[in-house]
Order: structure tokens, then sequence, then C-alpha cells
């Protein structure tokens, strides 16, 4: 059974965006530039984990889920980014929590 459009297990389509794949290439090897490392990000964050997208299937609650865990994976990228200095060196001065 071939996967509606739209189903959030559907693969990224990486042969019409060569750029963004090169980027994150370059990334993983230590060798891409300013642009190749934002645009390796941006690619992680909007296209592969669809954080900017609504993750809600009104007909499909497995499709949400799956669409979540995607998502999940961006947000904890992005919570990362916008940490602020302030917070980052407070977190140096608590005991780590439990896990």
């Amino acid at each position: 059974m071939k996967a509606p459009p739209g189903a959030p297990w559907n693969p990224f389509n990486w042969a019409d965006n060569l750029s963004s794949v090169y980027a994150l290439q370059a990334l993983q090897k230590g060798e891409a530039s300013p642009e190749q490392q934002k645009k390796a990000l941006d690619l992680i964050i909007t296209e592969l984990s669809s954080y900017y997208d609504l993750s809600f299937h009104p007909d499909n609650p497995r499709f949400t889920d799956f669409a979540e865990g995607k998502r999940f994976v961006g947000a904890q990228i992005v919570k990362l980014l916008k940490l602020s200095p302030a917070v980052i060196e407070a977190s140096k001065r608590k005991p780590a929590a439990k896990r």
C-alpha cells in the first residue's frame, strides 16, 4: 500500500534538494561553510523534523502520533539553540537531574 500524500513518514525528496544533501554531508565531515551549516540545520528543523508544520491529522490519530514523534526532534534542537547563556551557566551550578 502506498502512503497517502502528506503522510508524516514519507521520505524527504532529497533528489530535488541536492544542495541541502551536500550541506548536510559537509556538516557531517566538519567541512561545511557557514552557509552550508545554516542550510543543514534548516533542513533538519524544517524539512526532516517538520517542526513548524501542523502535526494533527484529524482522520488518523496514528498519523498524528508519528508526526509528533518527528516534531519532537525539531523541538529539542530549537530549544537548545534558543537557550540563553545565563540559563546554560546556571545549569552548571545545579546537580544533574536524575534520569
